[in-house]
């Protein structure tokens, strides 16, 4: 599968060796990793991915991404799809980066990209859920389209919908 990309990132899809080194924090030559990488949350998108591989398969293209910048190819996060779609053509997914690349748009760049390449391969539905205290992943979801959809006393729940005469194909 071809790495998807925007003005100043790479997305590239990972494939199963690239997730057991992400997972185990070891990368292999060729790994360019900038500090900080892979972080909880990267480690725990590698292993959720490579829980789904074993169980049903590889979903991609809706699998696990790294977040490279195109000016140096390190990967400064993650990305992706908690899953294949469901029944209905919708997706769950997640996001992150290291700290120092914080407040730099990128967060928003990548998860605008995810949400066109899902759209125009017919999905119905995207949704995420972040911390009541994580403002900035709040916003993230917001500039992209997503519209906060509900709350518990943990968590906040985003979505985004199409209808099928506005998909791009």
């Amino acid at each position: 599968m071809e790495d998807l990309v925007t003005a100043r990132l790479v997305l590239h899809p990972l494939s199963a060796p690239e997730a057991e080194r992400v997972a185990a924090g070891e990368p292999g030559d060729g790994d360019l990793w900038a500090p900080g990488y892979p972080t909880d949350g990267d480690l725990v998108g590698a292993r959720r991915y490579l829980t789904t591989c074993s169980i049903t398969g590889d979903p991609r293209p809706f699998g696990a991404y790294e977040i490279r910048r195109r000016e140096d190819g390190y990967a400064i996060g993650g990305l992706g799809f908690h899953g294949a779609p469901d029944e209905d053509l919708r997706v769950t997914v997640g996001y992150g980066l290291i700290p120092s690349a914080h407040g730099q748009g990128y967060a928003s760049e990548a998860l605008r990209e995810l949400l066109r390449f899902a759209r125009a391969r017919g999905i119905t539905c995207v949704r995420g859920d972040t911390g009541h205290d994580n403002t900035a992943s709040q916003r993230v979801m917001t500039a992209v389209g997503m519209r906060l959809v509900g709350e518990d006393e943990q968590l906040k729940y985003y979505r985004i919908d199409w209808d099928d005469d506005l998909r791009t194909g």
